[in-house]
Formats: C-alpha cells, sequence, structure tokens
C-alpha cells in the first residue's frame, strides 16, 4: 500500500469521524464509533488472517493481552476526553505529542540517548502544545455566558479532560515502546497484530453496553439517507459510520503494513502530514475557534515533529541530485 494511499484514506476516516463528532445532537458518540470499527476489523481478521481461529499466532497470546489492555484503554480515554470541554483542534495537538512521550518513555525505559537535533525538535512541540493548551484554557476560564460557579465547573471538567489526554498519551507511548519489545524478539506480523489488538478489547465493550444502544437508537431516528449507485435508504447517521469503518479498516491496516515495509521516518512523516490536515479541515469545516496564537503553536509542534522526523536530511541528498542534474540546452 502506497504512502500516498494510506495519507488519504486516514484523512477520509477523520473526515467522517468529525461528521460524527459535529453532529450536536449526539454528543458522546466516540463509544459505539470505536466499537464498529473494533468489531469490523475483527471479523475480518477472524476469517482472513486466524482462519476462524485455526491459525496459530507467531507472538504468545499473552503478550497481545497485555498489548490490548493498554490499546482499548487508550481509546476510551481519547474518546472521554471530547466530552470533557476538550475541542476537537486541541484534542489533536495534544495527541501530536505522542513524541514527546515516546522519547521521555524511551530514555528512562530503554536507556536510550538522542542528538541535540533531537532534543531541540522536542522543544519546540512542548512549546507548541504548552502554547495551545494555555490559549484554550483562556478561552474556558472567560466564558462571559457563563456565570462564576458554572465557569468554574466548566474549567474543572476541561481540567480533568487534560488530564485523561496525558494519561492516553504516556499509555500510548508505553504500548509502542512494549509492541518494539516484542516486534524484536518475535518478528513483525502486521496483519496478526491488527487482528488482535481489536479482536481481544471486544469483550470490555460490554462495560460500555448502555452507551453504544443509546447512541445505535439515536442514530436510527436520524434523518433518512439515500446511498448513491445502489439507491438503499438507512439513516443518515448509519451511512456516516458505515463509511468511516470501513475507510478506517483501509486506513489502519495501511499503517500497519507501513510499519514493517518502510521506515519509521516514512511511518512518522504519513501520520503527521494527515494530522496536519484532518486538523486544518476540522478548523475550516467546523468553524473551530482558533486564534493566532493556536496557529503559532500549531506551527511548533508540527515543525517539531518534522525535525524530529529528520525529513530534512532525507531531503538533503535528493535537492543534491537535482542541482547536480544536467542543464538542457
Amino acid at each position: 500500500l502506497e504512502p500516498n494511499a494510506v495519507f488519504v484514506l486516514c484523512g477520509i476516516a477523520l473526515t467522517l469521524l468529525f461528521l460524527l463528532y459535529a453532529c450536536r445532537q449526539f454528543p458522546g458518540c466516540g463509544n459505539i464509533v470505536t466499537f464498529s470499527q473494533f468489531l469490523f476489523i475483527a471479523v475480518e481478521g477472524f476469517i482472513f488472517e486466524a482462519n476462524f481461529g485455526r491459525k496459530k499466532p507467531a507472538i504468545p497470546i499473552r503478550y497481545y493481552f497485555i498489548m490490548v489492555a493498554m490499546f482499548f484503554t487508550v481509546s476510551v480515554v481519547n474518546n472521554y476526553a471530547l466530552n470533557l470541554n476538550i475541542a476537537m483542534p486541541l484534542h489533536m495537538i495534544f495527541r501530536s505529542g505522542s513524541l514527546i512521550a515516546s522519547m521521555a518513555l524511551g530514555i528512562i525505559i530503554l536507556k536510550k540517548r538522542y542528538s541535540i537535533y533531537k532534543y531541540t525538535s522536542i522543544a519546540l512541540v512542548s512549546l507548541g502544545i504548552f502554547t495551545c493548551t494555555f490559549m484554550s484554557a483562556k478561552q474556558v476560564a472567560s466564558d462571559s455566558s457563563l456565570n462564576e460557579e458554572d465557569g468554574l465547573q466548566v474549567f474543572l471538567w476541561w481540567l480533568l479532560g487534560i488530564a485523561a489526554l496525558t494519561f492516553a498519551l504516556l499509555m500510548s507511548a508505553r504500548m509502542g515502546i512494549f509492541q518494539e519489545m516484542l516486534y524484536k524478539q518475535f518478528g513483525k506480523h502486521s496483519k496478526e497484530a491488527l487482528f488482535y489488538n481489536h479482536a481481544l478489547p471486544l469483550p470490555g465493550f460490554l462495560l460500555l453496553a448502555p452507551n453504544i444502544y443509546h447512541h445505535a437508537v439515536l442514530f436510527s431516528q436520524s434523518e433518512p439517507f439515500q446511498v448513491p449507485v445502489i439507491g438503499l435508504t438507512l439513516p443518515v447517521m448509519w451511512f456516516y459510520l458505515l463509511m468511516n469503518v470501513v475507510t478506517q479498516y483501509v486506513c489502519i491496516r495501511g499503517v500497519f503494513i507501513l510499519t514493517t515495509e518502510c521506515t519509521s521516518l516514512t511511518v512518522t512523516l504519513v501520520v503527521t502530514l494527515r494530522k496536519f490536515v484532518s486538523l486544518i479541515f476540522s478548523i475550516l469545516y467546523f468553524r473551530n475557534p482558533f486564534t493566532a496564537w493556536h496557529w503559532l503553536g500549531t506551527t511548533f509542534v508540527f515543525v517539531g515533529t518534522l525535525m524530529y522526523t529528520e525529513v530534512w536530511n532525507s531531503l538533503g541528498p535528493f535537492l543534491a541530485r537535482w542541482r547536480k542534474r544536467p542543464k538542457e540546452e
């Protein structure tokens, strides 16, 4: 799968996800979206990867249980953060700071050391996240439509949302380190990992069954929509959900393949560009409040991310070859 295709499909999946979250009449629908994605990928993997349970996993199942526990926790916490007065742009920018958490845990757990260039890039990302977080905090605290008591309550919920995002960020980084160690020990098995990472958490969604059922009923009550070409009519929110699940499946499968077939630079760069385009789309289409300070913070985040991936070093040889090519007469 070409990186460009992964980039486009990731953008489509997130775009449709934004449409679900943007519908104010259906707040907190993240659980049904996540459950649908997990169920679809698990069923597909059970048939084509696990061969209806007859194929033995290359990596011992106990390690997948540990990985899945972290993966499930990160997904649920990130979903609930959106219900804690966390705007989607801030949510995306904050999650873009995964490099910070990965570097910090890499130093602590794996005893890694990095160059000054990479430390500088992490400083830029940290500054960008701090800027956006601080400005969003001012917006929440200064909301004139709320009285003092309600304003304080909203601000405290916002702080809880920031704490949830921080926890999810660190847990995600720890999961990445754990997965890296497993791949070094047992080899890389992208399709197997994709299946078990989505099949094993399914029983955990029983804890969220009331919420999932509630939003399923709300989705069924949405306005009817006629699917182009096939002419099938169904509630519009179910159509959005179906399209999100399909595109998200192709997206996540492409990302898992990229981790084994391409360099980490390519994977990180594709995901970073996808986040950037999704962020711009979110701001422009849904008219989220975004000040000049937010733009400055966003610039710091993505410039720092590109510095960390050392994309400039990769462009150097290409530019050198371009300069040396013979001039046409």
